[in-house]
């Protein structure tokens, strides 16, 4: 008898993997949208701020506390929310971050005044606040370190498209159906969200800390402080770098559609065009960045070069952009540089998630997330209420000021990150172990 010819054993192990890839890749898919809705979130009431400021008698300074307000438990939620993930499914926390967006909508776009709009947007900020570093955790779970800056940007990604898709939509809506509508769309929307994710989403099983043999190795890595992972300088200068990039998208969200329809004359439909500028210049930035980095470190380099000195190439670019403008000339030369200063400037986010996530041991990435995030969108609480204490003291120059101060904060954060990220060097002192006086890239360090 012939003996019956045995089956290739590869082909479980590739069906298996083909069909993790896709999953993996549906994952990504869906968290993109969520932080499209997320961004969609926060920009509505910067695009109808004349409209609200008419509507319910609000002076600069007011509307600008009010759009702090969000802020006000943003970072706190994600502090809580980022050492959660560590132990709680991603997916469960991010379905009722999603189902919290579209209740907290409902009271502003019933009615109400100024207390019911900073009452529901504190509300939506509280569960807005672990978004982006909670899916950043849930998306890189399911890729290796060396895969991971093309899903990461894609998140971030998802931030621009959101202003870049919702921008003109809810312009349109709130010129013709009045700012409440626009709630009740980002509402249904997140409601959409949230049925999707609860039929769709799921959690990786890659580890999302750094896979070295080292790590792997070390059971003491599980135990690691978080006070030790925060005092790295790798971390220091993450975070402060990220921060100076955030307090450049915190004034694209809230206060650039008035800068372009009071100070440089657009109407309010163009301004709802044009300010999506910066956005489209941020995801052309997003994806070149993950080309780069990627490229550089399948060549080898480390992340001192591949990410920090990326990043801080970004951000500078981003602070000549805005220290210039008071030397442009017309409305198109303003456009054109505060387009290019926010739209670079501001595209930090997945250099900063990829990083963190390359330095914490799997079991604090998302408290180191958490944490770092939290930290970073205090400029979102600040940023609004200076910008509009501005506005009320010098008028439409006072959002040119705002811009030179955007240039310094991110010239200080270019510095920083070009000093300070180096997580070949934090990591292995994490480790105990000591680091060679030169890192990968053969630079001192």
């Amino acid at each position: 008898m012939t003996a019956a010819p045995t089956l290739p054993q590869h082909r479980p192990e590739s069906t298996e993997s083909t069909s993790s890839n896709v999953r993996a890749w549906t994952v990504t898919a869906l968290l993109v949208v969520f932080m499209m809705v997320n961004f969609a979130d926060k920009s509505v009431l910067g695009l109808a701020a004349d409209e609200i400021r008419a509507d319910l008698h609000l002076s600069a300074t007011q509307f600008g506390l009010a759009n702090s307000a969000f802020f006000l438990l943003f970072s706190v939620a994600a502090v809580l929310v980022g050492l959660a993930a560590d132990r709680v499914s991603p997916k469960v926390l991010l379905l009722i971050m999603a189902a919290l967006w579209s209740v907290a909508q409902v009271p502003a776009a019933i009615g109400g005044g100024l207390a019911v709009l900073v009452t529901s947007r504190i509300f939506l900020g509280a569960a807005e606040g672990p978004a982006f570093p909670v899916a950043q955790q849930a998306t890189l779970a399911w890729f290796p370190n060396h895969r991971r800056n093309l899903p990461g940007a894609l998140i971030t990604l998802g931030i621009t498209l959101g202003v870049i898709v919702s921008a003109p939509g809810l312009s349109w809506v709130i010129q013709h159906h009045g700012w409440r509508a626009a709630l009740w769309v980002l509402a249904g929307i997140g409601t959409v969200w949230a049925l999707a994710w609860a039929a769709l989403g799921a959690d990786g099983r890659h580890r999302t800390g750094r896979e070295s043999a080292a790590f792997a190795q070390d059971g003491a890595r599980a135990d690691l402080p978080y006070r030790k992972i925060f005092a790295s300088r790798t971390w220091l200068g993450i975070t402060f770098a990220y921060f100076t990039s955030y307090w450049s998208v915190a004034l694209m969200l809230v206060w650039l559609p008035s800068y372009l329809r009071n100070a440089l004359g657009y109407s309010a439909h163009d301004a709802g065009t044009v300010v999506i500028a910066p956005w489209t210049i941020g995801a052309v930035v997003l994806l070149a960045q993950a080309g780069i980095t990627g490229r550089l470190m399948r060549r080898g380099a480390g992340s001192r070069r591949a990410r920090g000195w990326v990043g801080g190439g970004m951000l500078a670019v981003g602070a000549l952009c805005c220290l210039a403008l008071p030397m442009a000339d017309g409305s198109t030369a303003k456009t054109v540089l505060v387009a290019l200063g926010f739209g670079v400037g501001g595209s930090y986010a997945a250099i900063a998630a990829t990083t963190v996530a390359e330095l914490a041991p799997p079991s604090r990435n998302g408290g180191a997330l958490g944490v770092m995030n939290a930290v970073v969108t205090v400029a979102g609480l600040a940023a609004p209420a200076i910008v509009g204490a501005l506005v009320d003291a010098h008028g439409a120059s006072g959002y040119q000021s705002a811009i030179v101060l955007a240039g310094v904060l991110l010239a200080a954060g270019a510095a920083a990150s070009f000093l300070l990220v180096d997580p070949d060097r934090d990591i292995a002192r994490l480790d105990g172990r000591h680091p060679s006086s030169h890192t990968s890239d053969g630079v001192d360090s």
